[in-house]
């Protein structure tokens, strides 16, 4: 089943997320719901929020540090994991099948080679840094 949210930012950071019933087995036509709280997305919609919002952020810095007129981003983001083929060989499978894809919606008075730069510049997002390419993750006690 995959996770979906939508992370919508305008040039005054003012950011709006969104999340989808999962009723629908197809993402594309769950029906979206405002986030009013956190305790509203599960723990991978967290996750998608997070590298959303540093996306935008990082978009409409950009934007506002070199004079391009970028009125709007919209991130529509899943997480999907395909569990049949994950549980096909479960004893042999020592790591699980995970995507994270993201459509981005840029509105604004762009340009074609304006639009690509921020395509990639969207890549250089830190969250997005960290999940490509991985980070080591220790958990301990506290100390009293």
């Amino acid at each position: 089943m995959a996770e979906l949210v939508v992370v919508r930012q305008r040039s005054n950071f003012d950011t709006d997320f969104f999340t989808a019933d999962t009723d629908s087995p197809v993402p594309e036509q769950r029906e979206l719901h405002h986030v009013h709280a956190i305790h509203e997305l599960t723990p991978y919609g967290m996750l998608l929020a997070g590298l959303g919002s540093c996306t935008t952020i990082l978009l409409h810095s950009y934007a506002q540090n070199h004079g391009v007129d970028l009125d709007q981003v919209e991130l529509r983001m899943s997480y999907d994991r395909a569990f049949d083929e994950d549980c096909e060989h479960c004893e042999e499978a020592g790591e699980y099948t995970e995507k994270i894809s993201a459509e981005v919606e840029l509105q604004g008075d762009l340009d074609e080679r304006m639009r690509n730069k921020l395509f990639l510049i969207a890549q250089h997002c830190p969250v997005h840094k960290i999940l490509h390419n991985g980070i080591e993750t220790l958990f301990s006690p506290a100390k009293d």
